[in-house]
């Protein structure tokens, strides 16, 4: 792993905590932008040790950030295990995956699987404060959409950005 992706990583996961912690969330749901980060991270330097790296750090800072009581363990659950199932969907579409509509897809599907994770866990580990599938309905799903969207925006911004900065050159 050279310094250059270290740095741009670290960068997205840092921006990614940033963003996590003083983007307010409405009554039911608060976008989980590390995930966003994350994921663009994964799109553009897969890689499994680049993802196990950025699993784990996202993990452990969204569970700094989190503000859904005793969270902290279940993003160090949910955020690992998301980035390598993302990875894997993203090795499998491997020449649409990197496209802007399949990168909000695989946007879309990794935060369902990471909010189903992260609430499973949650509910094992410290219980949740209302019905699964109201939570489920009433953050996980809006945040699908929100990611998804947000992913169609940042991502080709992200991509003309490393192409220029030469940072690293982009998977893609």
């Amino acid at each position: 792993m050279n310094t250059r992706t270290l740095v741009a990583l670290s960068l997205f996961v840092g921006i990614g905590a940033a963003l996590h912690l003083l983007i307010p969330g409405s009554l039911s749901m608060k976008p989980d932008m590390s995930l966003i980060m994350m994921f663009l991270g994964i799109l553009l330097f897969p890689g499994a040790k680049n993802v196990l790296l950025l699993g784990l750090t996202t993990g452990l800072l969204s569970g700094l950030t989190t503000t859904f009581p005793g969270g902290f363990l279940p993003n160090l659950i949910d955020k690992p295990i998301t980035a390598f199932i993302f990875y894997g969907a993203l090795l499998l579409t491997a020449k649409y995956g990197r496209t802007v509509a399949g990168a909000a897809i695989l946007t879309a599907i990794g935060t369902i699987i990471s909010g189903a994770l992260f609430l499973g866990s949650a509910a094992l580990i410290v219980g949740l404060p209302a019905p699964i599938m109201a939570l489920v309905v009433t953050a996980v799903l809006p945040a699908t959409v929100v990611n998804g969207i947000l992913m169609v925006l940042l991502y080709p911004i992200v991509q003309a950005i490393m192409k220029r900065s030469s940072l690293a050159q982009p998977a893609a």
